[in-house]
């Protein structure tokens, strides 16, 4: 059985490579983007099993917009959202992923939201 990929999506390289060891170390297959290229283009080429999907991607990329374009294609793939703020969680476009999560440094809370999403979606 080949483990699910997850595709991480922050602009900041440290939580990618964060996230990326955390994942791997439970077994997932993690490929990453900064969020400059297109992201529909990024998820035909991988074809992730979940996507952690940060809200604030630069100055001025938001992955809120990067949700309504992902959700527009396919309603099915568990998308988390990840931020430094939560007052986004009220924000109406953010209704549209399936998981929230604050970023910290202990990622128990994204682990389990993780998976939580996969069995969800298997």
């Amino acid at each position: 059985m080949t483990s699910p990929i997850i595709l991480v999506v922050d602009d900041e390289k440290h939580i990618r490579m964060l996230y990326r060891e955390e994942l791997e170390a439970e077994g997932y297959t993690v490929v990453t983007s900064d969020g400059s290229e297109d992201i529909l283009s990024v998820i035909h080429k991988e074809n992730p099993s979940l996507i952690i999907l940060d809200i604030k991607l630069g100055i001025d990329r938001s992955g809120l917009d990067l949700l309504q374009e992902i959700r527009r294609e396919n309603q099915t793939i568990p998308v988390i959202l990840s931020t430094a703020y939560d007052s986004f969680k009220h924000d109406l476009k953010s209704i549209a992923a399936d998981y929230y999560v604050v970023k910290s440094v202990d990622l128990t809370e994204l682990k389990l939201k993780v998976s939580q999403a996969l069995q969800k979606a298997s």
